[in-house]
């Protein structure tokens, strides 16, 4: 078998993908740094210790640069302002022969003979000693080119800006430049001092033209030990914030390690272990912090072993009082039914109250049993018997169970379904009663209108839309609407005879089969609930088919300019909006 071939990648999806493995890296580590108190104490001890080094370590670098090169550059002010008394006392004695020129620039100390400028760069060379120590330029302002110089100094060290510089000066006046010097036979400049002055020749009127001398110092030792000075630093300042990083990484593990160990311990004691305790060590903060969660915790603890006690109780207490209402209630309701039977014998007073004790009677039995629905929710007792049903059979029969009390309000359904089956697994009693509730609730509160009854499904859901055009719901009221024995307005009486637990009974059921029900509503604009259920029992609901917001009403909003989103409760039960 011929191994399929590898589909080459082009440029542009290689950078796309590295893109997105350096996303998804960038995104690890972001959530790390941001989960770890002690990474994000230490990076903070880090950068605060490199920035606070590396300030220190500047102003100390430049402190002690200037004090180097300031004490070197008054030790060559000082050796220059001898040089030149010594150039002047060569130049003010008396010569026998005084028109011997310099000589070239090669020779060394360069300007060679018996002149007063030639001893006086000789001695000045043996008074120097080295190069390493201090070199002397003397040129004569009426010579350009020619120059008397020591230790094979090049002329290029002495640029033309500082002759022009020093000509302008005073004779007499040190003007200390830094400049790259240049030797002969080396290939690369020297760092260095340049002093530059003119020679008073007042005392020798026999000399022609103004003098300049130019003490050249190289600071190639001071630049040497002010690097390895630099690199001791760095080395000193690195070793210091990585001590700093490792006593502030000792120092918040010391505090992290039992806040840690408490996190973890609130987190069993919320998921429901709550003989959860902290190990008490010492008496510091931390030992007292542990101290006071584990009270914390055993109060907790009480409270809630006292309030399952009191719940259980309540249950218990509406159960029975449920089973125990039904001897009674089954007596006086034979007895309501012959007094009903018989009620055209009465006179009219008396047969009125007989059609109102059954009434109420029928009102009684209905409250007992989702009374007694509602404390199985409570216990936990409920359960689901699941067949495969079409969601369309059970629609229509919460319909024609509503259709009596629909004529009795001049209300009329209007039925969108789809052509082809929903299947869906589901207990048909319990959707069935859900749909009764919210077709009945409609009714109420529709003021006579029509009643739009929508299905739709999709390949994971099935849902069923209830549409109402009445007075809607107020901002707010759309989670409110399934509380137990809600009313919008306390004023308004049932005009159905319902018992206030419908919705909270139908939001039971709804989640009891893993799904949704929700409402919408605006004043003026009526309301919607929606039912949405899984096609398959047990499977996480992730959307629904239909929309929980009316289309009409959004194509209005989007026409004014209003696109207000709406938010659905199915946050509140952990769902997905798919609209």
């Amino acid at each position: 078998m011929v191994p399929a071939k590898k589909r080459r990648r082009t440029p542009r999806q290689l950078v796309r993908g590295v893109r997105r493995r350096t996303r998804r890296a960038a995104g690890r580590l972001r959530r790390v740094f941001w989960r770890s108190l002690q990474l994000r104490v230490v990076t903070s001890t880090m950068v605060i210790s490199i920035v606070v080094v590396a300030v220190l370590g500047v102003f100390l670098m430049q402190q002690i640069q200037q004090s180097v090169l300031e004490s070197r550059v008054r030790a060559a002010i000082s050796e220059a302002q001898a040089d030149r008394n010594a150039v002047l006392g060569f130049l003010t004695q008396p010569e026998n022969d005084t028109s011997e020129r310099p000589a070239d620039q090669g020779d060394a100390p360069q300007g060679g003979g018996d002149s007063p400028l030639s001893r006086a760069t000789q001695a000045l060379a043996e008074r120097a000693g080295s190069a390493s120590r201090y070199s002397v330029i003397i040129r004569n302002e009426n010579l350009p080119g020619e120059f008397f110089g020591t230790t094979n100094i090049d002329p290029r060290s002495v640029p033309d800006r500082l002759r022009a510089e020093v000509k302008k000066n005073e004779p007499g006046r040190n003007a200390p430049w830094f400049l790259p010097l240049y030797y002969e036979g080396r290939a690369d400049a020297v760092p260095g001092v340049v002093i530059g002055t003119r020679l008073d020749t007042i005392g020798a009127p026999r000399l022609d033209g103004g003098y300049e001398i130019y003490h050249l110092v190289p600071l190639d030792r001071e630049e040497k030990m002010l690097g390895s000075l630099q690199q001791m630093l760095i080395v000193v300042g690195s070793g210091l914030v990585l001590l700093l990083a490792a006593i502030a990484s000792l120092v918040t593990r010391q505090v992290v390690i039992p806040v840690r160990l408490a996190r973890q311990a609130a987190e069993r004691l919320a998921a429901g272990k709550l003989d959860e305790r902290l190990k008490v060590r010492g008496e510091d903060d931390l030992a007292r912090l542990g101290t006071s969660f584990n009270e914390m915790a055993a109060n907790l603890a009480l409270k809630i072993h006292q309030l399952e006690e009191l719940s259980q109780v309540q249950r218990q207490f509406v159960s029975d009082v449920s089973h125990e209402l039904r001897t009674p209630l089954t007596t006086v309701r034979m007895a309501a039914d012959l007094l009903y039977d018989a009620r055209e014998d009465f006179d009219p007073m008396a047969a009125r109250s007989a059609e109102l004790m059954q009434n109420q009677l029928e009102r009684f039995e209905s409250m007992l049993a989702d009374l007694l629905e509602i404390s199985r929710y409570d216990a936990g007792a409920a359960t689901l018997d699941v067949d495969s049903v079409d969601v369309r059979d059970v629609v229509l029969r919460a319909v024609a169970d509503s259709e009596a009390l629909a004529e009795r309000h001049s209300t009329r359904f209007d039925l969108r379904l789809p052509g082809e089956p929903c299947m869906a697994e589901m207990d048909s009693r319990r959707v069935e009663r859900i749909l009764r509730n919210l077709l009945f609730n409609a009714i109420e509160h529709g003021e006579g209108r029509d009643i739009v009854v929508s299905v739709g499904a999709d390949r994971d859901a099935v849902a069923v839309a209830v549409r109402d055009y009445g007075v809607g719901l107020k901002p707010g009221e759309e989670t409110m609407v399934f509380d137990r024995f809600w009313r919008a307005d306390p004023s308004r009486a049932r005009t159905i005879g319902g018992t206030g637990l419908g919705l909270a009974i139908s939001r039971e059921d709804a989640m009891l089969h893993g799904g949704w029900l929700q409402a919408w509503g605006a004043p003026g604009e009526g309301s919607q609930f929606r039912l949405s259920l899984p096609r398959t029992a047990g499977v996480p609901l992730r959307g629904s088919p239909l929309p929980l917001v009316p289309p009409e009403v959004e194509m209005r909003r989007t026409w004014r300019g209003h696109m207000t989103p709406v938010l659905s409760p199915a946050a509140a039960d952990g769902g997905q909006d798919a609209d």
